[in-house]
């Protein structure tokens, strides 16, 4: 699994990063974690708002920090 945070670094997109981090040692996954920042990156990708998520190439949030329940039930928990 390929989990992406998009954001410039701002106090959200942190926050998003350290929610997901948490919610894969919960729940045991093997899953590569990437932070994007690149501004480039974010506008190829489809990124208006930031933080975002996406999971596998798919976007699952934009412009807001999602809670961890919504967080876990994305990556396949309860």
């Amino acid at each position: 699994m390929k989990i992406e945070v998009f954001g410039p670094g701002c106090q959200k997109c942190n926050k998003l990063g350290s929610m997901v981090d948490d919610v894969i040692k919960e729940l045991n996954l093997a899953a590569e974690v990437v932070k994007v920042s690149d501004i480039n990156t974010m506008v190829n990708r489809g990124v208006m708002f930031t933080p975002a998520l996406f999971i596998d190439g798919v976007k699952k949030c934009e412009g807001k920090v999602p809670s961890y329940a919504e967080i876990k039930k994305m990556l396949g928990g309860e």
